[in-house]
Formats: structure tokens, sequence, C-alpha cells
């Protein structure tokens, strides 16, 4: 479903991601944790191609793109594989919700208007926003604008679903009607790759957890073990310091 071979990405002389590979199975729900700066949202972005990497390549499903050779198809292939949920919504402020829906089907999928805004309020419903589908972005909570960032990614019927720290911007109040969404869509079989800080969270919905450190992969494991057997110092570190700044 996913590979990513001996990845590199730097910014100017600062190493981001330093021989990275790995493979994501159809239907795992694989989740990134590690201290800030340790390359977490950068490996998030190269899938999708927001980011290239130095060096390496990259296959979801049948595309595949290696950075030190590619075309403007073989970016298009790659990122009609995968859809993206971002920390801050990223929603258009002057179109409404069923329009940010919609325009990604006309735009993307090439269907007509009316189908789009059908196949639109019905994702709109399924996240709970049918009631909000003439609202404009500025009249929604946070909660509310990601609900809809999360039907926007689902329109477009994606093999791979992409998190960055989806609840990180979001009031307390509406973190866990967001992680509960996320679960449950998770629980129909889709393939997600997620940037968490959630551990509660991580820990119940991840089928594996990577744990990355100064841009390097330095533990890839199921949740019980990873938490309560993690034998890597500098993951019983990471943890160790999370669970006392938590008490």
């Amino acid at each position: 479903m996913i590979q990513l071979e001996n990845i590199y990405k730097s910014y100017k002389n600062n190493r981001v991601l330093s021989n990275i590979n790995l493979t994501v199975n159809k239907g795992e729900v694989v989740t990134l944790i590690g201290p800030s700066g340790a390359g977490k949202t950068t490996l998030l972005r190269l899938l999708n191609w927001l980011e290239v990497p130095d060096s390496g390549k990259i296959s979801i499903g049948s595309a595949t793109i290696d950075a030190s050779k590619y075309t403007k198809q073989e970016i298009r292939r790659l990122r009609s594989q995968s859809s993206m949920v971002f920390q801050h919504y990223n929603l258009f402020k002057n179109r409404t919700v069923i329009e940010n829906v919609a325009d990604s089907l006309i735009v993307v999928s090439k269907m007509k208007k009316k189908d789009a805004d059908e196949k639109a309020e019905d994702l709109l419903r399924k996240v709970g926003m049918a009631d909000k589908l003439q609202d404009y972005p500025a009249n929604l909570s946070g909660g509310q604008r990601q609900r809809v960032g999360i039907a926007r990614a689902l329109a477009v019927d994606p093999k791979v679903m992409l998190f960055d720290e989806p609840t990180s911007a979001l009031d307390p109040e509406w973190v866990g009607e967001i992680l509960h969404l996320i679960k449950k869509i998770a629980a129909e079989g889709m393939t997600m790759i997620l940037v968490s800080h959630e551990m509660r969270f991580v820990r119940s919905v991840a089928t594996r957890i990577i744990f990355l450190e100064n841009g390097e992969l330095v533990e890839d494991s199921n949740p019980k073990d990873l938490f309560e057997n993690s034998r890597n110092v500098r993951t019983q570190a990471f943890l160790h310091k999370l669970t006392y700044e938590e008490e």
C-alpha cells in the first residue's frame, strides 16, 4: 500500500529526515509520535508531495515517484492516492460548508455540480454537519471546521488518509468528538497515518506506532509493546517525560 525507500530531507544545512524506510499495509492505522522537531509532520507532507525529499522513493498504491527524477503527471498520480487533514483546517473562507467539500469533487474528480453536491451532503451528514451546509467557516467552531475538513478529505475516495495533529488547534471540548470521528473512520477499514500528541487516543486507535527522533525512525511497534515493554532507551525517555508532564 505505502512504501518509503531511503528517504532523506534537509532544510539548508539541517537534516530533518535521515534514511527513512517504511512499509504500511492496507487497513493499518499508523501513528507517528516523537518530540517537536523530530520530522513527523515533514514525513507526512512528503507522502502528499507537499514537501519534496532530497532523495528516495515513495509509493502509494500503484503510484511511485522517485525524488531524483519525476514528472507533474507522477505528482498528480501520487496525490490522487491520499487526502490530508490539516491542523488548521485549510478551508476556503469565501465558500460555504457544502461548497468546500463539493468543489474538490468538481475540480479534481470532474463531477457534475448536482452529483458533487449530493455526495458532499452525504459526507457532511456522516460527520455531523448536515445542519451547517450553507454556513461559512467563520461562523463555525474549530471542531466543526475540522469535521468539514475530514468530509472534504473523504470526498475524493482516498486510499490513504493523512492527519497532521488534527486536534492540536481545538478547544478541549471538541478534542474527544474529533478523535471519536477519526476512530469511526478507521474502524471502517481506512488506511491512516496520523501525527498526534494525544497518547491515549494513539494507544486506542493505532495498529502500529512509530517513534521518530532527530529525523530517524527509532522504533516501530504495536501499541502494547511500545507503551509497556519498549526496550529502546530513547522511546522510554520520551514516554516517561510525557507521563511526568501529564501528572
